[in-house]
């Protein structure tokens, strides 16, 4: 049963008669019509009125606007004002540059800009490699969206789609010190987007991908891999990939079993879907079940989309055919990243004992967690409101902190293994894993330097026997690779 939570989070003005009743009347309004208050404010207070700032959360965005006529009809009171909080955490943008040197004076000018300057310039032109040391490329990312597969939105464009990257770039800062910035590209077409990429990819050490529909962000991100000299990650795709394999990998050890052994189940072959299964094959579990709107993914369905006939190829060894409830029995594991309400209780019933539940769709999962844990040993969901959150933001800063540190080029299956294993491994020891504790929170300060230098340690071992670049340094010292950000 869904709760008013702070994404419709309302403060309402309101003036209303000085009675030693008149809070409780407000309060007591609020509470009858489903809101929850969090906060309630004395402004001002004269002989005649009294006026209060009363905060709280709603369902959403209907139900706020029904909490305010609520109150405007009580005798006597008025309503002054209504204000947002989402949208006023939004004002002006989330995100901001800001000088990391001193200018002060004709010196620190002269240092920072010219006539100094010029030297770093001829510096970097001799040999390209040191604007990773000496410029913003150093620490930045690029997130690069057209904005037509937002959240659970849709296509939006990208004016619409900013939000989100902003939120996106302020948690790279956040949790692993990156500087990220959205670049938000008005055209959907393929070519123009790769070339868009190319044309900026000298800014940044690495490029995030971000809501992207599939099956035009497979293409782009093979070919920007192709093409550019920095990592390339579909956070949509390699994300999501990474914090559910960690967190199978904790689920499995609560229920005893061997991937080796297990059938999965996995729901939507999109962007994420397709991600989630060719990372898992890395870890050989005894078969794989694709299912998508038209049902199993099998050899025979004659799909005409390349990323189907490659997922087909690949998996469900037996020819199943059917539709996910015929999938999922006698599973022993369900990952879902498709759509509310497709997955029942009785579903999960058919699934082997000890069984796994992912239900990831967002904001509202495949089948409601309190019945998917009638049966079933563990259940994820990708919602804050339930325990065993699987997010992206437990892979992405830590994982482009890593490539940045490593000052890698590329990236790898085993970059992305070593992630998911590192954000397993925070949750450590028998003691803590447990069918309601798979993954760390999102707020657990150990995960992103764990990622980081777990991803670190891959690159740098797969770039072991990889040819050096022509040239050194032009730089007039030897300069530490690890210098502070």
């Amino acid at each position: 049963m869904p709760v008013p939570g702070p994404g419709y989070s309302i403060t309402v003005r309101v003036e209303a008669p000085p009675s030693t009743t008149a809070a409780g009347d407000l309060t007591s309004a609020i509470g009858r019509a489903g809101g929850v208050i969090t906060a309630f404010d004395v402004v001002e207070s004269h002989a005649d009125r009294i006026v209060v700032d009363i905060t709280c959360n709603a369902l959403s965005a209907n139900h706020a606007n029904d909490l305010t006529e609520i109150l405007h009809a009580l005798p006597g009171v008025r309503v002054r004002k209504v204000s947002d909080r989402t949208f006023l955490v939004h004002l002006g943008g989330k995100i901001e540059v800001n000088s990391k040197v001193a200018l002060a004076n004709r010196d620190d000018l002269s240092r920072a800009y010219t006539p100094g300057v010029a030297r770093v310039c001829t510096a970097i032109a001799e040999n390209p490699e040191d604007a990773r040391r000496l410029t913003v490329k150093r620490n930045s990312v690029a997130v690069v969206t057209d904005g037509s597969a937002v959240l659970g939105l849709g296509n939006i464009g990208p004016e619409a789609a900013l939000p989100v990257m902003e939120g996106k770039a302020a948690l790279f800062k956040k949790f692993a010190g990156v500087n990220a910035w959205p670049v938000c590209l008005d055209t959907q077409d393929t070519e123009e987007i790769i070339r868009a990429v190319e044309l900026i990819a000298p800014v940044y050490g690495g490029i995030n991908l971000e809501d992207i529909a599939a099956p035009r962000c497979f293409e782009i991100e093979a070919r920007l891999r192709e093409k550019l000299n920095i990592p390339v990650f579909h956070d949509d795709q390699h994300g999501t990939a990474i914090v559910v394999l960690g967190a199978l990998r904790n689920a499995l050890r609560v229920v005893g079993k061997d991937i080796g052994d297990c059938r999965i189940v996995v729901c939507g072959v999109g962007a994420a879907g397709s991600a989630i299964i060719r990372l898992l094959q890395h870890k050989s579990p005894a078969d794989i079940i694709a299912v998508d709107i038209d049902g199993i993914v099998h050899t025979g369905r004659g799909d005409t989309d390349e990323n189907l006939r490659s997922i087909a190829a690949s998996t469900n060894k037996d020819g199943r055919t059917g539709t996910l409830s015929d999938a999922v029995r006698g599973a022993d594991v369900f990952i879902g990243v498709s759509a509310p309400n497709l997955l029942s209780s009785d579903d999960v019933a058919t699934m082997n004992s000890d069984s796994i539940v992912f239900a990831l769709a967002n904001p509202d999962p495949e089948i409601d967690p309190l019945d998917a844990q009638k049966h079933a040993k563990v259940v994820a969901t990708g919602r804050s409101d339930y325990p065993n959150q699987i997010n992206n933001v437990l892979a992405f800063p830590g994982f482009f902190r890593g490539l940045l540190d490593a000052h890698a080029h590329k990236i790898t299956d085993d970059m992305m293994i070593a992630a998911a294993n590192a954000i397993a491994d925070v949750v450590d020891g028998e003691e803590r894993v447990n069918a309601s504790f798979i993954v760390p929170s999102v707020f657990d300060s150990a995960v992103a330097p764990a990622v980081a230098e777990a991803v670190k340690r891959a690159a740098i071992a797969s770039r072991a026997g990889d040819p050096q670049p022509r040239g050194g340094s032009s730089l007039p010292w030897s300069m530490a690779e690890d210098l502070d950000y």
